[in-house]
């Protein structure tokens, strides 16, 4: 069962277009508006800034099972293979590399260790920080169905969102408890259920998240800033998986939105 937190359908009565990103947006395919009704974000890295909790906690992870000093460059490296958009995935095979083999399981254990906290230490969970106003969810909810499809699980998700205004004006949330972990599909085909994929919009910043986009037909925008850890070859990498623009932030997308009219 998919996650729902309305029991209304939604329904957007307008057909919505994008306009062509241009300027500070590298646009990285033809030039044609998209005919876009449906809207459905990623979340971490997208509207949630992650550096200080999911990173860290990763980080955090690998040391300690390991001792060695890991960097942000090396979970950057690790990040950008398919299949690691799943923190507990990617430390499991991390600290196997390097000569500790622990298990999804034990990974996932003492990653939220850290995550969560322990021994009555508060975790870095702490840190959620989102990146965008309730307000601008709700305007754009008006023009647009919104959705979310992310890797979290129901429980990571609900602490940061469950409270927030902008929750409400998102119609369905997948997330990692509801549908098989990106890079499959299903997620979106469950969002979608049996509409055009050509008029949704998947918005995410982890390759899995292009992939998946690819893999449901659905057109996908980049979420990634100039300056980031291996910008170029992230950036060639979702051109390559057909991205329709990079972006540097998703209120870039949100204020091209907002000037659609």
């Amino acid at each position: 069962m998919f996650l729902s937190l309305n029991s209304i359908v939604y329904c957007c009565p307008l057909v919505a277009t994008l306009p062509c990103f241009c300027s500070n947006v590298s646009v990285t395919a033809a030039k044609k508006a998209l005919p876009t009704k449906i809207l459905i974000f990623d979340v971490d890295g997208v509207l949630v800034d992650v550096r200080q909790t999911y990173w860290r906690s990763a980080l955090e992870t690998v040391r300690y099972i390991t001792g060695k000093r890991v960097t942000y460059a090396e979970l950057h490296r690790w990040k950008s293979k398919p299949g690691f958009n799943d923190d507990w995935s990617m430390v499991s095979a991390w600290v196997s590399s390097l000569g500790h083999p622990t298990s999804y399981e034990e990974a996932r254990a003492a990653f939220e260790e850290f995550y969560w906290g322990s021994d009555g230490e508060p975790g870095n969970v702490r840190n959620e920080k989102l990146m965008v106003k309730p307000r601008h969810i709700e305007k754009w909810a008006q023009r647009f169905e919104l959705n979310l499809f992310t890797g979290r699980t129901r429980q990571e998700f609900s602490f940061t969102f469950e409270k927030w205004p902008g929750t409400k004006h998102f119609r369905t949330i997948i997330t990692m408890d509801d549908a098989k972990k990106k890079p499959h599909p299903e997620g979106l085909q469950k969002i979608l259920g049996g509409r055009d994929p050509s008029t949704a919009l998947y918005l995410g910043d982890n390759i899995d998240d292009a992939l998946a986009a690819r893999d449901a037909n659905v057109p996908f925008m980049a979420i990634i800033a100039p300056g980031e850890h291996g910008y170029r070859q992230r950036a060639a990498h979702f051109r390559e998986l057909g991205a329709l623009a990079l972006l540097p932030g998703v209120n870039e997308l949100f204020r091209h939105l907002k000037n659609a009219n």
